[in-house]
C-alpha cells in the first residue's frame, strides 16, 4: 500500500507598498524664502505659468522685489548698471502692476541686436521695404562680414559694399523717436558714393546715441541706396548685418 507527500511551496510575503510622499507646497513657505525660490525660475516662466497659480504667487510676481533680486545674480559690467538703473527708476508698488520689470527681463533687450532680420535671411520679412528701380532682392556676400548671422545682404537696383563694375549710392537715417512719432534726436549718414571698378569695397557706418532724453519709445532704422549707372537688376547699395543695440553703462 503506497503513500504520496505534498510538498507545498513556501508563501510569498508581498512587500509592503511604500506610503506615498507628500508633494511639497510652495504655497507653505514664507513670501521671503518663496521669493528666492521663484526667483531661480525663467522669466518667461513666471509671467506665463506661475503668475497663474494663486493671489499670493501673482502678488510675488507682479511686485519689483523678485525682478531686482534677479538681476542682482548678474555681476558683470551690464548687470551691475542695470541693476543700478531699476532701483533707481523703480515707481512705488501701487502705480506697477505688474511691475515692468518683469517683461523687461523676459525680453532681455540690452546688449542684443534689436533688429530682426537683420541680414536679409528671412528674405524680406520684418522690413517695411518701398521698392524703386527693379527693387530690393537678398544675395550672398561677396565679401565675408565677420560676426554677422549670415552671410546674405539685402540689395538695391537703381549696393554699398559694391559691385566692381558698378559704383553706388548709400544713405542710413537712424531716428529715436517718442510715443507719438515726434522725432527727438536722429543721424544721418550719406558716405562718398562708390566709384565704378572698385575692389568690392565693404564699408562700416556707426554711431552712438548718448545722453538719451527721456522719452524714447521707438527707433526708425531706415537704409537707402541705389547703383550710379542706373542699370536694369540689382546692382545698387548691398547692406547687411544692420544693427541696434542698448547698452547701460554707470556714469
Amino acid at each position: 500500500m503506497g503513500a504520496s507527500v505534498s510538498r507545498g511551496r513556501a508563501a510569498r510575503v508581498p512587500a509592503p507598498e511604500p506610503e506615498p510622499e507628500e508633494a511639497l507646497d510652495l504655497s507653505q513657505l514664507p513670501p521671503e524664502l518663496l521669493l528666492v525660490v521663484l526667483s531661480h525660475v525663467p522669466p518667461r516662466t513666471l509671467l506665463g505659468r506661475c503668475r497663474q497659480v494663486c493671489r499670493g504667487w501673482r502678488a510675488l510676481v507682479d511686485g519689483q522685489a523678485l525682478w531686482l533680486l534677479i538681476l542682482a545674480r548678474d555681476h558683470g559690467a551690464t548687470g551691475r548698471a542695470l541693476l543700478h538703473l531699476a532701483r533707481s527708476c523703480q515707481s512705488p508698488a501701487r502705480n506697477a502692476r505688474p511691475c515692468p520689470l518683469g517683461r523687461f527681463c523676459a525680453r532681455r533687450p540690452i546688449g542684443r541686436n534689436l533688429i530682426r532680420n537683420p541680414c536679409g535671411q528671412e528674405g524680406l520679412r520684418k522690413w517695411m521695404v518701398q521698392h524703386g528701380g527693379d527693387g530690393w532682392v537678398v544675395e550672398e556676400n561677396r565679401t565675408t562680414v565677420p560676426g554677422a548671422p549670415s552671410q546674405t545682404c539685402f540689395v538695391t537696383s537703381f549696393r554699398w559694399g559694391a559691385r566692381h563694375d558698378s559704383g553706388c549710392m548709400y544713405r542710413l537715417l537712424v531716428q529715436l523717436l517718442d510715443a507719438n512719432q515726434t522725432v527727438l534726436d536722429k543721424f544721418s549718414a550719406v558716405p562718398d558714393p562708390i566709384p565704378q571698378w572698385n575692389n568690392n569695397a565693404c564699408l562700416h557706418v556707426t554711431h552712438v546715441f548718448s545722453n538719451i532724453k527721456m522719452g524714447v519709445r521707438f527707433v526708425s532704422f531706415e537704409h537707402r541706396g541705389q547703383d550710379t549707372q542706373f542699370w536694369a537688376g540689382h546692382y545698387g547699395a548691398r547692406v547687411t548685418n544692420s544693427s541696434v543695440i542698448v547698452r547701460v553703462r554707470l556714469s
